[in-house]
């Protein structure tokens, strides 16, 4: 059994996390190959000898392909280390460059980390924060946008796609009372790039930020796209050599960059032939999955993208059920809190009961998930969920009295 190009599959794992990160692709790690060792384009892009101006080529050639990607020009890209640093400079920066203008933001309950732990961080210094709830659906209106906005408001932080249950919010909606209203808009785009056509000039979005290792790049490059004449608007979070027009200083890493650089250019040629294959792949998924009593999904089945679900199994907690599935990568929420016991900050916002929450895993497809990978994942699934159902149904153990022989005591055999 083999897969889109050609790689084998074993039969014993298959890889369904692809919200939390994604393979690199055979020819963005060709690309960054190039930039890497004595012969290579190793140089500071920084520096002004001809190593340097090679370098720097290449991380502008990359930057224009990661504008095109988004529909935006390239010196609107700023070079950043993921999209979580991205969110910190978007939303901190913001807030802490306002000044006078005002302290309040807006954002929704069900957002990444990254944008909700920088809320908190400013909450704590005096900004006021509202954080809308989504309804049961994962859906937020931006009519709820527009009456939580306040003379104050400095700053409005939503995600398009969330990467718990795909669900999708309609930032253009968002984005035309904000620009309206003369308040920034923030957009977490990580998840949305790899599945959806964007433009940050028809969604009217001031920032958004992205991540390589969301679509087939390498981890630790991101990108900050900020709207042409907010530079000053935006406070730097990291100083020092004063590179990226002065808002994030460090040394560009030039064979992470152009691997974002060729992801990007790879998204714009191949996004309708990935999501198309990978709503086949997930049509086949829940086809298998719907046949396991008790079974239930979460979010919206209508306004999401293809290839991330939520998923869970009555009776079966996610614990169990990701101890007895070694050879699946699956999750119980997003990989920035897998390691939590409490259910889902999402899937709460969402209204699911805890108890739900805690029988929940998401399962993510990709532009590498295989037939077979998703059939083996569904038949381990539906075995696993009946033996941790038949083992939550056996009587409890009592104890007995001493036996004279204790030879003759046979241990009680556990079901198959």
């Amino acid at each position: 059994m083999q897969g889109p190009r050609g790689e084998p599959f074993s039969g014993r794992r298959a890889y369904l996390d692809y919200a939390a990160t994604t393979p690199v692709d055979s020819e963005v790690a060709a690309a960054m190959a190039e930039c890497l060792g004595r012969e290579g384009v190793f140089g500071n892009p920084a520096s002004r000898h001809a190593l340097g101006r090679d370098a720097s080529e290449r991380v502008e050639a990359a930057r224009e392909s990661v504008a095109s990607l988004l529909g935006a020009e390239a010196p609107e890209i700023v070079w950043t280390s993921g999209a979580t640093e991205s969110t910190n400079l978007a939303v901190k920066g913001v807030a802490l460059a306002a000044g006078d203008r005002g302290r309040h933001l807006v954002t929704s309950a069900m957002e990444h980390k990254a944008t909700l732990d920088s809320c908190a961080y400013l909450e704590d210094r005096g900004f006021e924060i509202t954080r809308l709830r989504p309804d049961r659906n994962g859906s937020i209106s931006a009519q709820a946008v527009a009456k939580a906005l306040r003379e104050d408001t400095v700053l409005v932080t939503l995600m398009q796609v969330n990467n718990e249950v795909g669900t999708i919010t309609d930032l253009e909606a968002v984005g035309a009372i904000t620009r309206e209203r003369g308040v920034l808009f923030h957009a977490d785009l990580a998840q949305s790039v790899a599945r959806l056509p964007v433009s940050v000039n028809r969604l009217r979005v001031d920032l958004a930020s992205l991540s390589a290792h969301k679509m087939y790049g390498p981890k630790g490059v991101g990108a900050l796209y900020v709207r042409r004449g907010l530079r000053d608007r935006i406070e730097p979070q990291i100083h020092g050599g004063g590179q990226e027009i002065g808002l994030r200083a460090g040394t560009l890493p030039t064979h992470q960059i152009v691997g974002m650089g060729a992801a990007a250019k790879m998204i714009g040629c191949r996004r309708d032939r990935d999501t198309g294959r990978v709503a086949d792949l997930e049509r086949r998924l829940l086809d298998s999955l719907r046949r396991i009593e008790g079974v239930f999904l979460n979010g919206d089945q209508t306004r999401r993208v293809a290839g991330i679900v939520s998923v869970g199994f009555a009776g079966v907690t996610h614990e169990s059920l990701l101890l007895a599935l070694p050879d699946l990568a699956l999750a119980s929420g997003s990989a920035c809190t897998s390691h939590r016991v409490e259910p889902s900050h999402v899937l709460r916002a969402l209204g699911v009961p805890d108890d739900r929450a805690r029988c929940s895993v998401r399962l993510s497809l990709g532009r590498f998930t295989t037939e077979e990978e998703v059939d083996y994942a569904a038949q381990q699934i539906a075995r696993c969920v009946g033996g941790l159902r038949a083992l939550a149904t056996l009587p409890p153990v009592v104890s007995s009295p001493p036996v004279e022989n204790p030879v003759a005591a046979q241990p009680a055999r556990m079901p198959a």
